[in-house]
């Protein structure tokens, strides 16, 4: 199982050298979820509280959609008693694409998973719920796309369009299901030629009705994660694109209620792979700044890349080196912390194992402060994708270790003196 970790010297390959500070100090988080659970989620309502959801085992077959809340100020916060959103033995489950829960400020909870379809086993599609009560009881699942439609649908962002509207994108293959082409295989890779993935996006009134949906580009990575946020001039959505000659760079969309930008390039990296890398970008916003990081192995090694912008993503600055090397394993995620920002990734150690990392960073993305959270047991993709939140004063994370070959989600505090 994974064990905590201490404060570690910068990486030679991150960004300027910090000054000298105070190391910040890492405490386990005890999670309420049983052995067996994993694909956590953690998301930071509008009033502070902590929403975490996992899927746990439910009978032999079947599977549990599971949700908590970390109620309560910093001293005395505790967990709620958990609820179900969904149980069944038709979920489709995988280790990137993942279940999702949001608050809006109306008390409105939302929530995702993906349900096979079949007759293929890559046909599934998205169910949509929202509570009005705080969890207690769901409305019916409704797929956010059109019923009926084969191949495959997820790797799902939400975002508040307004106080009580939810907003939500996703990858969609309708376009490559009605060119025969019904997905990827195991290992990411897409063969459709001409028919690829798109990204689309829909937004929900308070009665979970439909209010609009659009496409938003073409052409898509097939199995990367997305992710949004909003500024002052409305949501921006980032995920990894595909163009001519199989170049998979970060692309940013924005929504200012009523139409969409075209598509364009946080940063021309020219990565080209022909297959799906699953590493997604993070975005966090805050009035017209934006910040964006991703990984990319453009120069031909992993390499995590960071930028800003100062227009809302019109434009972006030259990118800065957040770690670089064969043992960046990437599975980003980011949080806006004050005047700070943090970055959390994973990397491989020398004997094998996954050591998750905490960067945190002023506004210009320097004087880097690094700090190794955990050691992991596990290996490859049994770690999932880690998830962060800042609440209070201090970074809260949860991440999926193996125990033999049992999972388990874990969780840390990481406090910045």
């Amino acid at each position: 199982m994974a064990s905590l970790g201490a404060c570690t010297p910068p990486d030679p390959g991150t960004a300027d050298t910090p000054s000298a500070v105070a190391s910040p100090v890492v405490e386990a988080w005890a999670l309420p979820t049983p052995a067996g659970a994993a694909q956590p989620d953690l998301v930071a309502a509008p009033d502070g509280t902590l929403l975490l959801s996992w899927l746990e085992p439910a009978g032999e077959d079947a599977l549990r959609f599971r949700l908590s809340q970390w109620r309560g100020d910093a001293a005395s916060a505790v967990w709620t008693a958990p609820v179900t959103i969904a149980e069944g033995d038709d979920f489709f489950r995988n280790w990137a694409d993942t279940p999702h829960v949001f608050a809006l400020q109306d008390g409105s909870l939302w929530a995702h998973w993906l349900r096979s379809t079949g007759p293929s086993r890559m046909d599934y599609g998205i169910d949509l719920v929202r509570s009005g009560d705080g969890g207690a009881t769901w409305t019916s699942p409704q797929f956010v796309h059109p019923s009926g439609t084969s191949g495959d649908h997820g790797f799902v962002t939400f975002w508040p369009q307004s106080r009580d509207r939810l907003g939500i994108a996703w990858l969609d293959s309708r376009q490559k299901a009605a060119a025969g082409h019904t997905g990827h295989d195991g290992g990411g890779h897409d063969h459709a030629g001409s028919a690829a993935m798109m990204l689309r996006a829909a937004t929900y009134d308070t009665q979970a009705k439909q209010m609009g949906e659009w496409p938003l580009d073409v052409s898509t990575c097939d199995c990367c994660t997305t992710a949004s946020a909003v500024t002052d001039r409305g949501a921006v959505v980032v995920y990894r694109g595909r163009s001519a000659g199989e170049i998979r760079d970060t692309r940013i969309v924005r929504f200012d209620g009523e139409r969409w930008t075209p598509p364009r390039d946080v940063h021309t990296d020219g990565w080209q792979i022909a297959g799906c890398p699953v590493n997604g970008p993070v975005v966090v916003a805050k009035g017209s700044r934006v910040w964006v990081a991703w990984y990319t192995e453009a120069e031909g090694v992993p390499e995590l890349r960071a930028a800003r912008s100062d227009d809302a993503g019109d434009t972006f600055a030259e990118p800065v080196t957040l770690a670089k090397g064969t043992q960046v394993l990437g599975r980003l995620a980011l949080a806006l912390a004050g005047d700070h920002l943090l970055a959390s990734w994973l990397e491989q150690t020398p004997d094998e194992r996954q050591s998750l990392v905490l960067g945190r960073y002023d506004a210009a993305w320097t004087q880097p402060q690094r700090v190794e959270v955990a050691t992991l047991s596990a290996r490859g993709r049994a770690s999932g994708i880690p998830r962060m939140q800042w609440r209070g004063d201090a970074a809260w994370l949860a991440w999926v270790d193996v125990d033999g070959e049992v999972p388990r989600v874990l969780g840390a505090r990481v406090v910045f003196p």
